[in-house]
């Protein structure tokens, strides 16, 4: 029984819109667990969330949030693994998905320190939109609003294409990667899961084609899911094609963790090919992958058009 009322205790149950509101206006960082009413709050993260909550003190709150009860949760419904967003200052800073202890402690942690700095020195706070929700409600919206005819994304802003590889996926490690992408200041505008055909890769590679490992790595690409990604640089004050290219770090792993230790390959990958994420090499490339992999993010002076038919025939 006092087991039951600590549990009751440590997480808030929102199930109205003025329990909603009255969460947003805590001070601190609130982490709401999302979840489907035929399968109940995430239990297996609760002694972690105790455990946590008794080392920080007052600043961190939880609270557990059915998805149908609540309409600002409408497109979290049907999902079938358990959701965590993480609210400060009303706003969302980050977003978990599954029930990652691991990736749950370190989030918590860093996303208190953050808000701290928020509060006591006045840094501007960090707030994202959730990837994996925001392009769909923004195609919706103009699919309602313009029609067919308009809905093409216009890319004003530098972007470029980044991939989650397939062993990076196999190993969990999606969410992990795109807090950090996140973290580093890049915006997320497409994120889809995919599962590439071979003909895909070999478009992709293309230029390694001649390379002994060009087989290897068509086969590896096109052997699970993906997570393809569109970003950018929010400011557009800096060119995101190398800054990605910085921030992923050399192709081969020992020189990515000898030279880069920080970068997404020293830290994810582990033998050629699996170094976990792709990036364009340079603006004529991420251009043509962009055009290929998505169509409606038009692009001029791009050639992928040209070869796009042809190569998924193949």
């Amino acid at each position: 029984m006092v087991s039951k009322k600590k549990e009751i205790g440590l997480q808030v149950n929102i199930n109205n819109q003025e329990l909603w509101e009255e969460m947003l206006s805590s001070k601190g960082l609130t982490v709401v667990d999302v979840y489907q009413s035929w399968c109940g709050p995430c239990k297996p993260v609760v002694s972690l969330f105790r455990k946590i909550k008794l080392e920080v003190g007052n600043d961190l709150h939880f609270a557990t949030a059915e998805a149908d009860s609540l309409d600002v949760l409408e497109k979290y419904r049907g999902k079938c693994e358990p959701t965590f967003l993480f609210y400060a200052g009303g706003e969302l800073v980050a977003v978990v998905r599954g029930a990652n202890g691991p990736l749950l402690h370190k989030t918590i942690l860093d996303q208190l320190e953050a808000e701290n700095k928020v509060l006591e020195q006045g840094i501007e706070r960090k707030v994202i939109k959730d990837a994996a929700l925001s392009i769909e409600e923004e195609s919706v919206s103009q699919d309602q609003e313009y029609g067919e005819e308009d809905e093409v994304v216009s890319l004003e802003k530098s972007c470029t294409l980044a991939i989650i590889k397939p062993d990076a996926v196999a190993h969990g490690k999606v969410d992990e990667i795109i807090l950090k992408i996140q973290e580093a200041g890049f915006e997320i505008l497409a994120n889809e899961e995919r599962i590439m055909t071979e003909s895909e890769m070999r478009y992709l590679y293309q230029k390694r084609s001649e390379e002994e490992i060009f087989e290897k790595l068509v086969k590896h690409m096109s052997n699970g899911p993906c997570q393809l990604l569109v970003i950018s640089w929010p400011e557009n004050d800096k060119d995101v094609v190398a800054a990605w290219r910085d921030f992923i770090g050399p192709s081969d792993i020992e020189v990515a963790k000898r030279e880069n230790p920080e970068s997404l390959r020293a830290q994810y990958g582990t033998i050629m090919p699996f170094n976990a994420v792709h990036g364009s090499e340079n603006r004529e490339q991420a251009n043509r992958e962009l055009e290929f992999f998505f169509p409606n993010f038009k692009i001029s002076g791009s050639d992928a058009d040209k070869v796009l038919g042809e190569e998924i025939l193949q």
